[in-house]
């Protein structure tokens, strides 16, 4: 069955609790595989079966009392509070200052039989003391509404929130004092002692107070989670509202929602780019530094992409859009930080177990609270040398109980940390797609790197060019004409030469690029090819003195590729690539962590020794196939966890192996990596800021998590009476509200500090291993032509339960060996076991619901 994955925008929720709720209405309809509620963003992200309807989802959410709404995509746009949420505010704190001075007044007036406060005859007098304060907090309980309906829908569903804890206290306040205030009536005229007795112990106060204070608290809590996003908001806020349309010769200013790709548009000094595109005209250099991190301007000229929102400096160009709407580069970045932070870690999975029974246990708690005092606590309250009644104390300290826990601070400990960690990745040009990712990147005990355009630059250049029986110029025809059909960085540099020295290129047909061995074709009814250095030697084709040329070459760090014609090698071609600036530092930064840094490539063993001994890697594998990356990143992971970092494409099985995968140097194709995290810049410091950066969050969730269980687990008992015995019996219920609305304040505050850390920081980490396994590669037979990869979209692809499905049914089938399926790029990777009909494989797609497209054999 087809995979469906939407985002719904969630209102209603206040607390870990709501999301409990949410999360348990939805999953329990049929076809939902998945379903992920973030309190912080009020969003929500469903994976489902196509037969269930979104309007059936929509329905469930609003069966328990909250609202849901499909989302125009965006979950991070700016939300302000209502007018009337402030109005209401306002006037409840105005509300609040005269009844707090009254009730605090009178008590002190009271304990020392003189007046300390200047509040005149409503010292002395129940009926006017009574009436203000009971008319000041029925005010402001009206005026504050939505926690009473919110929290009493709640309860009548058997699913209470936070809304319910203060919707309970402050109506148990208020409904004990009217009782008190109708027995004091009675007597008022009769027993004018009796009639004090009963006015001091009523809690009108209360019943205003909190639902005031938590107002105040979910006020501040707001907008302090506002600053949690502000990075992310600040990428929306650059976006250019118009573009300049070049249509029919003439300049046309249109919205950018109205740009199509294919569409010519202007780019002035000064102006953002509305859209991704590539420049047809002119020259000028680009901020990109939302992308890069990178202050430095870029040069761009003719055929040079551009990014959305990026700003032109000096010269004007004209640029074809490529790519439009969501599928921009700017949109690809923050899609993938919404998508991030509607993920859940494994901490946040349990503290939602947690959640889901937080309220009903603390409503028990306050009840037991009740009874205990009642029955057992008439002793102590009678030591108090007060009028406090036994019945009074006893509600006192129950509503103490249910409005000092606080839930909010549970839910929010998780996602806020995540979405400020992403926040700030995100500004450094480092992409976290999921949660998890972010919570075991730091986790790694080995770091394993590919050698070409991640420790170097990946823009190699030709440096020797030794012929066999054929001149210079004939071998570097026959090479261009066959590398010119691949897409390796090498090859571009063999054809770029050509080029460059002016060679014109043949006709190649049935070019093969066999994965890990090398590739061929047929040019001029000759079959030309290029094969790693082994295969030809087991063909008996290399001599001693091409071994040695060979081998010179590799020693001094250069890449030797081998070319031959009908079987006979023909000559060699020589090309070096530059190892990046920051790429010796980076990679003793992450020895310094504790982690092992490891090379594996399938470049010669010299040639991969000489560039490690430069760098700092003691351990290198060489000579790989794909398929050896793969053994050996099991083989490590049987020590601890491995990080793979590589291209995101070439590399494709070795990442998806690895717990962590990297792609470095994604830049603008981040829309089409299929790694764990992405790095837009091709610096190496970045895997080091990476792990850094979640060992920060990770930390930063931990605290929030200890901070709110802790705040918990001490403030409870506090409140319930448990250090009464020792004095502290003073906690009133407007305090416990006070406590709990400064408790959310805090975790979405400690969350902004990682902001301001460092990342560049060398910190200590506590999974250091030293164990180097030894490896033996198991001996493997020689593919034959049948033993193809096959390539193929299936582009209505959703979410990861879709991969999920199109992997299961390719690897079911007998002739598949394995099938590496990707969201990120739509594609199923497959490798057979013997050759198979094309239709067989999408017929077995088909059959999960899917229409897979573009089948390619490699």
């Amino acid at each position: 069955m087809k995979q469906i994955k939407e985002t719904f925008k969630v209102t209603g929720m206040s607390c870990a609790s709501c999301v409990a709720h949410v999360q348990k209405a939805v999953k329990s309809l049929d076809g939902v595989e998945s379903v992920n509620v973030n309190l912080l963003t009020n969003s929500m992200v469903v994976c489902h079966e196509n037969n269930l309807s979104n309007e059936e989802i929509i329905k469930a959410v609003d069966s328990i009392g909250y609202k849901a709404s499909l989302s125009d995509g965006n979950t991070l746009k700016e939300e302000k509070k209502p007018l009337g949420h402030l109005i209401r505010l306002i006037v409840s704190i105005v509300l609040l200052l005269p009844l707090f001075y009254i009730s605090m007044g009178y008590m002190l007036n009271n304990s020392n039989d003189k007046t300390i406060l200047p509040i005149g005859s409503i010292a002395s007098s129940p009926l006017a003391y009574s009436l203000i304060t009971m008319l000041l907090a029925l005010a402001i309980m009206v005026i504050n509404y939505y926690f009473f309906t919110s929290g009493t829908k709640a309860l009548i569903k058997r699913q209470p929130n936070m809304d319910s804890l203060v919707a309970l206290g402050s109506s148990i306040a208020f409904i004990y004092s009217m009782v008190l205030f109708i027995m004091m009536l009675t007597v008022l005229k009769s027993d004018y002692s009796k009639a004090m007795k009963l006015t001091m112990n009523m809690s009108f106060e209360t019943s205003g107070m909190v639902p005031t204070l938590i107002s105040i608290g979910k006020t501040l809590e707001f907008y302090s989670k506002g600053k949690a996003t502000s990075a992310i908001k600040k990428l929306l806020d650059m976006t250019p509202l118009k573009a300049c349309v070049i249509k029919d010769g003439e300049e046309k200013i249109i919205p950018i929602e109205e740009v199509s790709i294919g569409d010519i548009f202007l780019v002035r000094p000064g102006e953002s780019f509305p859209v991704d595109g590539r420049v047809i005209k002119g020259e000028s250099f680009v901020d990109e530094s939302f992308l890069t991190g990178e202050s430095t301007p870029v040069e761009k000229k003719v055929d040079s992409l551009v990014s959305q929102a990026s700003i032109n400096q000096e010269g004007a160009l004209t640029c074809v859009a490529t790519r439009v709407g969501n599928e921009t580069t700017l949109n690809q970045i923050i899609k993938l930080v919404e998508e991030a932070s509607s993920t859940k870690t494994k901490l946040s999975s349990t503290v939602d177990k947690v959640a889901s029974v937080f309220v009903p246990v603390i409503i028990s708690i306050s009840l037991i609270v009740f009874a205990g005092w009642f029955i057992f606590g008439k002793a102590f309250v009678l030591s108090l040398n007060n009028d406090t009644t036994i019945l009074s104390y006893s509600i006192e300290k129950a509503i103490a109980v249910l409005v000092i826990a606080c839930p909010c601070s549970l839910g929010l400990a998780t996602p806020v940390a995540i979405m400020v960690g992403s926040g700030k990745g995100a500004k450094e040009g480092i992409l976290f797609k999921t949660a998890e990712a972010m919570e075991n990147c730091h986790k790694v005990s080995y770091v394993f790197l590919d050698k070409t355009g991640t420790i170097t630059l990946g823009k190699p250049s030709l440096t020797d060019i030794i012929p066999f029986d054929i001149s210079q110029e004939e071998l570097l025809r026959y090479a261009a004409t066959l590398e010119s059909q691949s897409e390796h960085p090498l090859a571009k540099a063999i054809v770029k030469k050509a080029k460059e020295d002016n060679i014109s290129l043949l006709e190649c047909t049935s070019f093969k690029n066999e994965v890990g061995k090398g590739v061929s074709g047929i040019i001029q009814n000759k079959t030309v090819s290029s094969y790693k250095p082994s295969y030809f030697a087991s063909m008996g084709l290399i001599d001693e003195e091409k071994d040695e040329i060979i081998k010179s070459l590799a020693s001094k760090g250069k890449t030797p590729l081998i070319f031959a014609l009908d079987n006979k090698i023909i000559g060699i071609i020589a090309l070096a690539d530059t190892i990046k600036e920051d790429s010796k530092d980076a990679i003793l930064k992450i020895k310094e962590l504790g982690i092992i840094p490891v090379m594996v490539t399938g470049d010669n063993l010299i040639t991969a020794k000489a560039i490690a001994n430069e760098v700092g890697i003691d351990n290198v594998f060489a000579n790989l196939l794909p398929e050896d990356k793969v053994f050996i990143i099991k083989e490590f992971q049987k020590h601890g966890k491995v990080m793979m970092v590589g291209d995101g494409i070439n590399d494709a099985p070795s990442l998806a192996q690895a717990d962590i995968s990297l792609a470095i140097g994604a830049g603008s194709d981040i829309a089409i990596s299929s790694s764990d995290i992405i790095l837009t810049k091709s610096s190496l410091n970045d895997v080091f800021k990476s792990i850094n950066l979640s060992h920060l969050t990770f930390n930063n969730i931990i605290e929030n998590l200890c901070f709110s269980f802790f705040y918990n687990i001490l403030m409870v008992p506090l409140a319930a009476g448990a250090l009464s015995s020792i004095g502290i019996y003073k906690l009133k219920p407007w305090m416990g509200s006070l406590a709990m609305a400064l408790s959310s304040l805090t975790v979405v505050l400690n969350a902004l500090r990682i902001n301001i850390l460092d990342l560049n920081k060398k910190r200590h980490l506590n999974n250091k291993v030293n164990v180097i396994p030894t490896i033996t590669l198991p001996v493997k037979e020689e593919k034959t032509s049948n033993s193809l990869i096959v390539s193929i979209k299936v582009k209505d692809m959703m979410c990861q339960n879709c991969v999920r499905h199109v992997k299961e049914a390719l690897e079911g089938l007998e002739e598949v060996d394995k099938a590496e399926v990707t969201l990120d790029n739509y594609e199923a990777l497959v490798y057979l076991k013997n050759d198979v009909d094309d239709k067989v494989l999408l017929d077995a797609i088909k059959k999960e619901g899917y229409e897979p497209s573009d089948l390619e054999r490699k």
